[in-house]
């Protein structure tokens, strides 16, 4: 049998492996596999925007991962999907298009990660979107990602925006420019009513070259390795064990979870924890899993006076329907709708130089996250803190790449995560409070009226909080592995020849926002780095 080989290997198709794999793939001389665990994207609910309430826990487009039960959250385990189908987390995330602060990406430069600061990324920000409105010097005009105001809007969610100008918090046209402050229309990853993933904006077009291939199915098991270069992929597809070779690099695009666990997995990791599990350890790397970040949620729910909801729509055959005929004709209406219609950024402390929170704001509402949506009109205000202190970890479960490995989030571990949490649900009162949102409020539904003081407020959020899908930093950047860091500023990884990590795991500290965008700008950045590399240059 002729072994194969490719010139390189991706393992992960989802927000960055997708662009990198087709950046990668440009090159006609250079043959390229993209590996996916997840099937092809064809489930119909991936395509419009609301269906990420149905794919987003569904076992057939995500691995459904569990933290480890955390007193600091009473005692809970948490559910943290992570999408396992071409596009991955693209695919089923609720379509929030956000950069994150000028300064996140000042931050990493600082911590010794050269080419990050946001003077770097911006330029490949712009070359991976298409945005319209935007101004040119900040906004991309023709970019593989199509970035759109929301196809969605109601009296209510007007309402909640000149309240939050009431409550002293003003509109920003465009929270991905020149500053983040402020209360704005999410925008959205949508082109034409559709959503754009990364597998529909890169892989969809570039999938038609012969020298890319794309196989779904197959669970990267191991790294095939020579002392400390690795030299190929072991993968395991409808039951059956097989290998494929690598003339130059495997880069693992894999997530937070699954990127730091094939490490490990590969021998490459903490050494005690490695060798606890009888895995031979090749390269004793302890930052591998270590720096887990999150962003932490709290929910408010809110009964609407008026049947203005969602809702209503989900508990209605003729609403749905009009819903329906309004979307294939117009491309617009409540199958639209992301997980997000309005955006709020702000401080909840004046001394702050930048926001710290930042609101979801939507208009249907449920006891839990892919639950069925409330009998009665309702809205949702989630609040996330957007720099948390906390860190946790995770390691293997066992040697098998099927179990999942132990997860701790040790959410709200600092006192300043507990204080900031509290605070943003109090601006969220604040601005509920105001004159132009008080016809649409019957009542507050969660956490209610019975939470009145900050001790209770705390307790809600430990008892009810949960993920916001963020998690990233377990394969952390920077210039020192004795420090904790995994991968170099070109992504290489620490003491391994032929590997790179491009995904979430790499982020030194977590972006003030959704990740997605990061994400994407991350894979196109290897891209950068991988092709700079090929041509001699300095990287």
């Amino acid at each position: 049998m002729v072994e194969e080989r490719f010139d390189f290997v991706v393992v992960g198709a989802g927000s960055a492996g997708c662009p990198l794999a087709a950046r990668l793939s440009e090159d006609p001389a250079t043959r390229v596999l993209l590996l996916e665990a997840g099937p092809e994207d064809r489930n119909p609910w991936i395509h419009l925007p609301i269906g990420y309430y149905r794919t987003i826990f569904d076992p057939a487009t995500a691995r459904c991962f569990k933290t480890e039960p955390d007193e600091k959250v009473a005692g809970r385990q948490i559910v943290w999907p992570r999408g396992r189908v071409l596009g991955g987390c693209s695919s089923i995330n609720g379509l929030a298009w956000v950069r994150g602060q000028a300064e996140d990406f000042d931050h990493w430069r600082q911590l010794g990660c050269t080419g990050w600061s946001f003077a770097d990324v911006l330029p490949v920000f712009k070359r991976i979107e298409t945005y319209g409105p935007g101004d040119p010097a900040w906004r991309g005009r023709s970019g593989p990602i199509a970035v759109s105001a929301p196809r969605y809007r109601s009296a209510l969610l007007e309402a909640f925006i000149e309240a939050a100008g009431q409550a002293g918090i003003p509109f920003n046209p465009d929270y991905n420019a020149a500053r983040q402050d402020g209360v704005s229309w999410f925008q959205l990853t949508i082109r034409n009513g559709f959503r754009c993933s990364a597998a529909a904006a890169y892989l969809r077009p570039a999938r038609r070259r012969p020298n890319l291939e794309i196989r779904t199915g197959a669970l990267a098991c191991r790294l095939l390795m020579e002392g400390r270069k690795v030299t190929g992929v072991v993968y395991r597809r409808h039951g059956v064990e097989k290998s494929v070779r690598v003339n130059r690099e495997v880069i693992l695009a894999a997530g937070a979870i699954a990127s730091p666990q094939l490490l490990m997995l590969s021998g490459i990791g903490p050494g005690e924890h490695l060798s606890a599990l009888g895995i031979p350890v090749v390269h004793h790397l302890p930052g591998v899993g270590r720096n887990l970040q999150d962003h932490y949620q709290s929910r408010t729910v809110y009964r609407c006076t008026q049947p203005i909801t969602l809702n209503e729509v989900s508990h209605s055959l003729w609403r749905k329907a009009l819903a329906g005929l309004e979307w294939a004709f117009l491309r617009r209406g409540p199958l639209t709708v992301g997980a997000g219609v309005v955006a709020l950024f702000w401080r909840t402390r004046p001394e702050l130089a930048t926001p710290d929170v930042q609101f979801h704001v939507i208009p249907f509402s449920a006891d839990r996250p892919g639950e069925a949506l409330h009998p009665f009109p309702g809205f949702t205000v989630s609040v996330c803190q957007l720099r948390p202190e906390s860190r946790g970890w995770l390691e293997l479960r066992s040697p098998d790449p099927e179990d999942a490995p132990k997860i701790y989030a040790n959410y709200l571990a600092s006192e300043t995560d507990q204080r900031t949490m509290v605070d943003g649900l109090e601006l969220i009162r604040k601005v509920m409070a105001q004159p132009a949102i008080r016809p649409f409020v019957e009542a507050e539904y969660l956490p209610g009226p019975q939470c009145r003081t900050r001790a209770e407020l705390l307790a809600y959020v430990r008892e009810r909080g949960t993920t916001i899908f963020h998690p990233v930093g377990t394969c952390a950047m920077g210039p020192d592995p004795a420090a904790g860091a995994v991968v170099d500023p070109c992504l290489r990884v620490h003491g391994i020849d032929g590997l790179r990590v491009a995904d979430a795991s790499i982020m030194p500290t977590v972006v003030s926002g959704n990740t997605n965008a990061a994400c994407i700008m991350i894979g196109e950045r290897c891209a950068d780095f991988i092709r700079a590399s090929g041509r001699g240059a300095s990287v």
